[in-house]
């Protein structure tokens, strides 16, 4: 049968009708798919928020309680009116571990419910400690994706109380040297470190180098100067941050000195201070300011003593607690008895604070001399066997030696880092990964190992100065 053109026509007209109809659709399916893609995105977009938002706000909750973590349970004895003793008194301002967990718990589900999120779950990975730091929030609503269809979903965010992100090598906490000044070469510098420096310039000359100092005390309105002319943190500290405030930094030459001084110094008490500047030396004996504070080996000293050169006074140790069994200090109360005596003649004789040392043992080992850890350490400062050997302990588990090393220890890290914080980071985590970023690694233990050390110390009346903690988002 023949068949006319116009019915050809017609044919392939409703062909592409057929046709174009099928792309229409599937354009249509395509846009729903995506639009439910889309909603779904936003959804669990608005989850993520919700979470973040709830962990922030636990984690705000549990910082403005910790404090009462570290206040004692009771103040002392109760009297009636004919003075007879009838028991301690509560504290009110204590708190315990449990209430502290509930008030973060409350304070990120009621922000999660805020935010529209309805099933939320709460935990605390450090629950276990003493003084937990950590918050992890969960929400975990279904998505929906159609009018009848919901899809598993959820987002997850972790907070924190840690120290400051800004605490690092060289960071403000002294105040800036107000003493006399000796100069050597026309470079001002602390007495100390002149008389010092002329030892190791005469060390050095005999081995056929003559050294350059070619920079030494800069006071903070001569640092805001330099750094106003190149306003770049990795090249120029920022004014307060520049260890040379200090009066015992010297920057020395020439370059073919620096191999030298990388295996002399440190026989004169002249440490490298970043790796990265093979010519900046800091003076670590002595180590204070005149400013009344905590110096940089964390022990209180006064205009005298920094100018003279006796670095200073072991701090207060504050709060009511047992005696030092010497009759001279106060310990902490969370400090037992017994240990009262070795904490306090290791404090002495290594110049750190009896305060410190007391509560690095009570987050190490709750003073328990014969405590093991999963990855090793032992007794009641927590030695690794190569860190006993290094610094001479023979037997971890005697707990009057253990002390007496820990304080050993610590006035070395104190003075090869400058701070409190920083010190406590590398007992817990390594000296090589403090002086490898210059900062508190960013590990969840080392944060939080020194979190409850701070955190004991201003309990009992130690608080570091700048080293407060802060709210963080972990992720």
């Amino acid at each position: 049968m023949k068949t006319h053109a116009c019915d050809r026509g017609l044919e392939e007209r409703g062909q592409v009708t057929v046709l174009l109809l099928g792309v229409a659709m599937a354009l249509l399916l395509g846009v729903l798919v995506l639009g439910a893609i889309a909603q779904g995105i936003g959804a669990q977009s608005d989850q993520q928020r919700a979470a973040d938002l709830a962990a922030l706000a636990a984690a705000r909750a549990m910082h403005g309680a910790y404090p009462g973590l570290f206040e004692p349970a009771a103040l002392g004895v109760r009297r009636d009116t004919a003075h007879h003793a009838r028991g301690p008194r509560p504290n009110a301002a204590h708190l315990e571990r449990g209430a502290y967990l509930e008030l973060g718990r409350d304070a990120a589900i009621e922000t999660a419910r805020r935010n529209g999120a309805r099933d939320v779950a709460v935990s605390f990975p450090d629950a276990d400690t003493f003084a937990p730091v950590r918050v992890q929030v969960e929400v975990r609503d279904p998505v929906s994706v159609s009018d009848r269809e919901e899809v598993a979903a959820g987002a997850r965010a972790e907070a924190e109380l840690a120290p400051p992100n800004d605490l690092v090598l060289g960071a403000a906490g002294a105040g800036e040297y107000r003493g006399p000044l000796a100069t050597r070469q026309g470079k001002p510098m602390r007495p100390d470190v002149a008389a010092t420096f002329d030892r190791l310039e005469a060390a050095a000359r005999r081995d056929g180098h003559a050294l350059v100092v070619v920079s030494g005390f800069r006071s903070n309105a001569e640092q805001a100067a330099l750094f106003a002319r190149r306003p770049d943190p990795k090249w120029v500290a920022a004014p307060g941050r520049s260890l040379h405030r200090l009066g015992t930094e010297l920057d020395l030459g020439p370059p073919s000195a620096y191999g030298w001084l990388a295996v002399h110094a440190k026989r004169f008490h002249f440490i490298q201070r970043y790796s990265w500047e093979p010519w900046h030396y800091g003076f670590i004996l002595n180590p204070g300011t005149t400013s009344v504070g905590y110096g940089l080996g964390g022990q209180e000293v006064s205009a005298a003593g920094a100018a003279s050169g006796t670095g200073g006074a072991e701090p207060s140790d504050g709060g009511a607690g047992s005696s030092d069994g010497e009759g001279t200090r106060t310990l902490p109360s969370f400090i037992p008895a017994q240990f009262a005596g070795p904490l306090s003649r290791a404090a002495q004789r290594w110049n750190v604070s009896a305060a410190l040392l007391g509560a690095q043992l009570y987050v190490e080992s709750n003073f328990n001399p014969f405590a093991r850890s999963k990855a090793g350490a032992l007794g009641i400062a927590q030695f690794m066997p190569a860190t006993a050997r290094t610094i001479g302990l023979a037997e971890p588990f005697d707990a009057e030696a253990s002390i007496d090393a820990q304080a050993h220890l610590m006035r070395d890290l104190l003075r090869r880092f400058g701070s409190v914080p920083l010190a406590l980071a590398a007992y817990n985590a390594g000296p090589a990964r403090v002086q490898q970023c210059g900062c508190i690694p960013p590990y969840a233990e080392t944060r939080g190992y020194v979190a409850r050390v701070l955190g004991l110390l201003g309990g009992a009346g130690d608080a570091i100065a700048g080293a407060g903690l802060e709210v963080r988002l972990v992720r």
